[in-house]
């Protein structure tokens, strides 16, 4: 029996979202572009899923452009203001500690000479709203902040940033992806102006996502094309994806409180079995509010890699702290950012409970990691 706890990578899909897929598939195949009768068959599932993750951020319908990920959403958001803004909006700020979907467009940005401020977390992984502040100028066209870290599962004070940033009368995107149908999400209580997420992260199909564009924002479109979501992504839509994401919102609306409960209940007796069993262990990010679903552990002297594979051969799938590419180990920005030495971010794993695991799920992980944890460490390679 595999144990999966890598949800904050990526989520099982829901009964209820395969069912609107496949139906959608079988039976809703016209193009929503049309106007005869198979056409509007289409824009009512695409129309019903747009009110659904309209409730589940607080939003109005209108405001939900569809889109291929939060990926693809980060990017709209991102280049689509600092295009609209012209010359006179050069600078943009950010965190020190954002996902690469984040710190990849800003840094294209840079390199064509626009500014960037990235404004830097604390030991746990915190930004001062305040220092957010003190980052923007008469330039400044965009602020850009994620919501809940994707490797430590920190929540920032999304609030207090979008009340300073907004009294400065500038922009706020927040990549929403880790904390939608987590915890709350709702734009009527953080007046931020765009909001990313992804369907997949919670319980949803691959490829498709949402931005929510608050009022009549300027916004360069990123995909060009078609007039589709009011000329702001061009392409025909992807129907059974946006129905599945529909029902996942919807899903995600309704059960969010018992989640969250359910989630932390086995967050924290994974944490409690790991400080108790496990000598030399450091929680990441633990005097921060965190998603309840998400632990990160520093395994001192360990090489986080090599424990991943051994808990893997076990049948435990987890994430690490570092990424590997051709053959190297990097160790996480998020986790450098917060004063972490390469070793231990190296040393790191993410634990990310969620939809099917239960508490002999963590009994069978805790009865695991003593005797892997010793053995990776007497190899006596923490790199």
């Amino acid at each position: 029996m595999r144990i999966y706890l890598d949800h904050n990578a990526t989520t099982p899909v829901r009964d209820e979202v395969v069912e609107a897929v496949l139906r959608v598939l079988r039976d809703v195949w016209g193009n929503p572009s049309s106007a005869h009768a198979e056409g509007a068959a289409a824009r009512a599932e695409i129309e019903r899923a747009r009110e659904r993750v309209a409730a589940l951020v607080a939003a109005r319908p209108g405001e939900v452009v569809f889109t291929g990920g939060a990926t693809e959403s980060n990017n709209l958001a991102i280049f689509g203001v600092a295009r609209a803004a012209g010359v006179s909006g050069h600078h943009l700020v950010t965190s020190a500690a954002e996902h690469p979907s984040v710190e990849a467009p800003l840094a294209a940005l840079e390199a064509e000479g626009f500014g960037v401020t990235r404004v830097p977390v604390d030991a746990d992984g915190l930004l001062d709203p305040d220092a957010v502040a003190a980052a923007l100028t008469p330039e400044t066209s965009l602020v850009s902040i994620l919501w809940a870290n994707n490797e430590t599962g920190v929540v920032q004070p999304v609030a207090r940033i979008a009340e300073r940033v907004r009294a400065r009368g500038v922009p706020l995107h927040v990549d929403a992806t880790q904390a939608v149908g987590k915890i709350a999400v709702r734009l009527d209580e953080v007046p931020a102006d765009l909001l990313s997420a992804s369907a997949h992260k919670f319980n949803g199909p691959k490829g498709v996502g949402f931005l929510v564009v608050r009022g009549e924002r300027a916004l360069m479109p990123w995909l060009r094309g078609g007039s589709q979501e009011r000329g702001r992504r061009g392409g025909t839509h992807n129907v059974p994806g946006i129905a599945g994401l529909g029902v996942a919102a919807e899903l995600a609306h309704r059960e969010r409180d018992e989640r969250a409960a359910r989630c932390a209940s086995l967050r924290d007796a994974l944490w409690s079995g790991i400080e108790a069993k496990v000598p030399r262990v450091r929680r990441n990010g633990a005097a921060a509010p965190v998603l309840p679903n998400t632990l990160c552990v520093e395994f001192r002297d360990t090489a986080g890699d090599v424990l991943l594979e051994a808990l893997d051969g076990e049948g435990v799938a987890v994430s690490a702290g570092a990424a590997c590419a051709s053959g190297s180990v990097h160790p996480s920005r998020t986790l450098l950012a917060m004063g972490r030495t390469p070793a231990e971010a190296r040393a790191s794993l993410r634990f990310s409970v969620g939809h099917g695991v239960g508490e002999a799920e963590i009994e069978r992980v805790l009865a695991l990691l003593p005797d892997l944890v010793a053995r990776v460490r007497s190899l006596g390679d923490a790199r």
